[in-house]
């Protein structure tokens, strides 16, 4: 028989016994999750030129939604824009879905349609204009699989944003996994974990994992540390190696969240010719030895559109930052800190782009902003293009229309 999630057992019994992530429904009064991918944004920024019609509703799937972190987030960040969409959640663990299902009620997200059901049936479920995949195609017995249903279940024009493990970043698991595997085997979930937390102590600090400060999830949660160390199926992808997997289910790369974490010339300057786009970004994997794990997002073959940078009709978004409080650092600094891939960075800005960040809202154009800073094209242009490169490279500044009337 052909290994499939619904003949796998061992990780069935897992996620019924630790549903994963470990999330308490009663939190959502507190705290919305956020992260990449399914930040309406930056999926605007990278699938669809920052220029999605937005007053059409999105269809989207969360598939293998877990205890529901990118469902919920998405879910709330177009209620409270204002803005329609009918979401299809799949997974195969009953646990994790009631925990889903408990964290929609508390906010009282209802245009939700919860499923228990495998994501190599996700086409059954569409067509999507977006699919949110995150933490699962690298579960799959077979993953090629997986990566080939959500293909299928695209709508035209439709998008992916998807994460799967990186090698580097996770030093030190996979030796782990293997000796606790030989360690538990035939016990239940809650006999390996016990076994596996006592054995964990007497493992030496020089241990490649003891030593690797990335890793964390062993220290948050039982669910946290079993899907870590004890999960039965678990394989890791170079960047290379995942954008082969896009390309073999007749997808191509639109976008990651984080550029400069996949741009090697800060590391070792000019680059060669000779190398492409996808030999630079495993460059960068392989210098800077930290990513733990690749986000990106992905369109079908031949439908990338690029984001629409410098373009009068673009609305900017700043993530995570303060508009004043950044234009206030580039006005006295003219430059700002940050972090990429691993490196603290000083990043010089020009004084004059502060009025215009300033203004920058998710709602004005490049055009009005030019305009109430009252530059002509050439100086917007000269103020304003080093900080459109430095943010979206960090990630930190998207194109899009999804709180614009």
């Amino acid at each position: 028989m052909k290994p499939t999630p619904e003949n796998q057992p061992e990780m069935r019994a897992q996620y019924e016994a630790f549903p994963y992530p470990e999330r308490d429904p009663a939190d959502e009064a507190k705290r919305l999750i956020t992260g990449s991918p399914s930040y309406p944004p930056e999926m605007d920024h990278w699938l669809w030129g920052g220029a999605r019609d937005w007053s059409r509703p999105l269809r989207f799937l969360a598939a293998g939604g877990g205890t529901g972190d990118g469902l919920i987030q998405l879910a709330q960040m177009l209620t409270s824009a204002g803005r329609a969409y009918e979401a299809t959640y799949l997974d195969l663990s009953q646990a994790a879905r009631r925990i889903a299902e408990d964290r929609a009620a508390q906010r009282r997200l209802t245009r939700i349609n919860f499923t228990t059901q495998s994501i190599l049936n996700a086409a059954e479920y569409g067509p999507f204009d977006y699919i949110d995949c995150c933490g699962v195609l690298h579960h799959l017995p077979d993953p090629q699989a997986g990566f080939d249903a959500l293909a299928g279940a695209l709508a035209p024009g439709g998008g992916i944003g998807l994460m799967v493990y990186a090698p580097h970043g996770r030093s030190g698991v996979y030796p782990l996994q293997d000796a606790f595997a030989a360690l538990t085997a035939g016990l239940a979930p809650q006999d390996r974990l016990a076994r596996a937390q006592e054995v964990y102590q007497a493992i030496p600090e020089g241990h490649p994992f003891k030593r690797n400060p990335h890793l964390v999830d062993h220290n948050t949660s039982e669910a946290g540390f079993y899907d870590l160390l004890l999960h039965s199926s678990d394989r890791p992808y170079r960047i290379s190696e995942l954008l082969a997997a896009l390309d073999r289910a007749g997808l191509e790369l639109a976008g990651v969240p984080v550029p400069a974490e996949y741009d090697p010339e800060p590391l070792v300057g000019a680059l060669p010719d000779t190398l492409g786009d996808a030999e630079k970004m495993q460059l960068s994997e392989d210098l800077r030895g930290t990513i733990k794990v690749h986000t990106v997002y992905a369109v079908k073959k031949g439908a990338r559109v690029a984001p629409p940078k410098g373009h009068p009709e673009a609305i900017p978004h700043l993530r995570g930052l303060d508009p004043a409080r950044l234009a206030r650092a580039i006005a006295q600094k003219g430059s700002i800190n940050a972090s990429a891939g691993g490196k603290d960075i000083d990043i010089a800005l020009p004084k004059s782009a502060a009025g215009i960040v300033a203004g920058v809202n998710g709602r004005r154009n490049l055009a009005a902003l030019r305009q109430a800073a009252k530059m002509d094209p050439i100086a917007f242009g000269a103020a304003w293009g080093p900080v459109e490169t430095a943010l979206t490279g960090l990630g930190m500044l998207h194109y899009s229309r999804v709180l614009s009337a």
